[in-house]
């Protein structure tokens, strides 16, 4: 069973099967909701505020993945970073909608004081910091959401 999903891509196929989810967002930060298109392109669904929730009715083929709005962090959904929905429940031939917990996961020390500096600190002014070269240039390095799809998509593969 994980060996089927981890060799799903990271883009939607076409399903039949309709699925209902409700994201809610746990995490103590604004959250943007990515759907990957049939050609594996992130599509914005907006924000969720903190405590706030989405509901959603997709298929069963459809990642979803979500960060926060400036691409800074990544979030999980469900634990994982590519949310794939599943069968939806039915009570009184009525779809329940599954309730999907999208949380912070556990950064390294490195990662986010990177994402804190980022946030606070004028990309011109990385230079003036005094701090080892290695880290001035990871805070060059911006956040690419295609690049780390890419990058999921291969680590799926294999």
């Amino acid at each position: 069973m994980a060996d089927q999903e981890a060799r799903k891509p990271l883009k939607s196929l076409n399903s039949d099967t309709p699925t209902h989810v409700n994201f809610m967002n746990n995490s103590r930060q604004e959250v943007t909701a990515w759907w990957l298109n049939f050609s594996g392109l992130p599509v914005s669904y907006g924000d969720i505020r903190p405590d706030g929730s989405l509901k959603m009715n997709t298929f069963l083929t459809h990642p979803w993945v979500f960060r926060t709005p400036d691409g800074y962090a990544k979030l999980l959904a469900d634990r994982k970073e590519v949310y794939f929905p599943t069968l939806t429940e039915y009570e009184y031939r009525f779809p329940v909608y599954k309730d999907v917990m999208i949380t912070s996961p556990v950064y390294t020390l490195q990662e986010y004081c990177c994402m804190l500096i980022r946030r606070r600190v004028k990309r011109e002014d990385f230079d003036k910091l005094d701090i080892p070269e290695c880290l001035k240039n990871d805070l060059t390095k911006t956040p690419d959401l295609l690049k780390e799809l890419q990058i999921l998509s291969l680590s799926t593969i294999q």
